[in-house]
């Protein structure tokens, strides 16, 4: 525990001004900021080697869904053998989350003497003039250099918000992957869907095969208008098209996936879980053709994602959800009398100032006490 708060208390040092632009900040302030963020992390990674070119890489961003898609990705390539990274954020209960290989949390001491080494690169760095990088920044670093030094075959880094300015964007992945499209960030990505859906698509790149399970038609030829611009085949996994027959409760959620006829099941409840794995399991078939059948009920099945309709206690029952935007708010609502029929929703409520709070306790109020 001493290794880990020393270190923790380095890398939280690095928190540097609001988490958010000031209301009123210009939006070209706000995208210069995040341009020379990004350069400024991609000559950090140049500094220490470019550690995320030493492996495969998946990137998966989204309004919602995209952490689900991330832990269910990394289970099934894991179960198909594969030697496997995946960086999630922000982390529920300790840093270390955003740290898995295989999934396990990376340890304590290791991750200590991990920081440790970063920062004595980072000292070197600022010793040479260059500006010192931030939280976000170091965190990508860390986790990019991490899965270099334990060999990792494919890493696969869930997006922080939107994609073109996020400073998980200096990865070359093979598949680029975006689970929906909603209003979330608005500050950064703007007020339109069409806006925040061109943030996302900006993670498809010149070589990468795009993945995507968003529905609507309008937002849908935003990422369509992307991929052909830099050359991307890209796949759309849809209801009905690619999976049907979903069945969920407390004890997870199953379909039918429409190409192999088979019937695949994770642990993950709710019926908004159904597309996030139908979603993984396509981008694992556009990263490597030969995970199987076998290989995805597998990884679904073995997938665990805390504070995700997650039961943490059964009597009485109690269930932690990390909803916090709109589009969230709303598919938590649509599981609530399926799976506590005819009984009595006790809620239990926090939320950041800078959400929408207002709209998602809108929703929510009429549903429970």
């Amino acid at each position: 525990m001493r290794a880990y708060e020393m270190a923790e208390a380095y890398v939280n040092g690095l928190i540097l001004g609001p988490p958010s632009p000031a209301p009123g900040t210009p939006p070209e302030v706000i995208r210069a900021r995040a341009v020379a963020r990004l350069e400024r992390l991609r000559a950090f990674l140049a500094f220490i080697g470019d550690p995320q070119r030493r492996y495969r890489t998946i990137h998966i961003t989204g309004t919602s869904g995209k952490g689900s898609t991330s832990v269910l990705t990394a289970a099934i390539l894991r179960a198909a053998g594969l030697r496997v990274g995946c960086h999630v954020s922000p982390y529920l209960q300790v840093a270390t989350e955003k740290l898995q290989i295989d999934g396990e949390l990376i340890p304590a001491a290791r991750y200590e003497e991990l920081v440790a080494a970063l920062r004595a690169r980072v000292e070197a760095w600022v010793g040479a003039g260059r500006e010192r990088p931030n939280y976000g920044e170091f965190w990508v670093a860390l986790a990019l250099q991490y899965f270099a030094e334990e060999r990792v075959d494919v890493a696969v880094i869930e997006v922080g918000a939107g994609g073109r300015f996020d400073v998980t964007n200096v990865i070359e992945p093979e598949v680029a992957a975006i689970t929906s499209v909603s209003y979330d960030h608005v500050a950064t990505l703007g007020t339109t869907l069409p806006e925040i859906a061109w943030h996302k698509a900006g993670i498809i790149k010149p070589g990468t095969r795009a993945v995507t399970a968003v529905t609507d038609p309008v937002v849908a030829s935003v990422i369509e208008a992307e991929a052909r611009r830099v050359g991307a085949p890209l796949v759309r996994v849809r209801p009905d098209d690619n999976y049907r027959e979903i069945v969920s409760d407390w004890r997870g959620t199953s379909f039918t996936d429409m190409a192999s006829g088979r019937r695949f099941a994770t642990r993950l409840p709710g019926t908004f879980q159904v597309a996030n794995s139908a979603l993984a399991v396509a981008i694992c078939r556009a990263f490597d053709a030969d995970v199987t059948d076998d290989a995805i009920t597998v990884g679904l099945a073995a997938a665990r994602f805390p504070g995700r309709m997650e039961v943490v206690q059964r009597d009485p029952l109690v269930v932690l959800d990390g909803a916090h935007n709109p589009e969230k708010i709303d598919s938590l609502v649509r599981e609530l009398e399926p799976l506590f029929p005819g009984r009595r929703v006790v809620l239990v409520f926090g939320v950041l100032e800078s959400k929408s709070h207002a709209e998602m306790l809108a929703t929510l109020l009429p549903h429970v006490q």
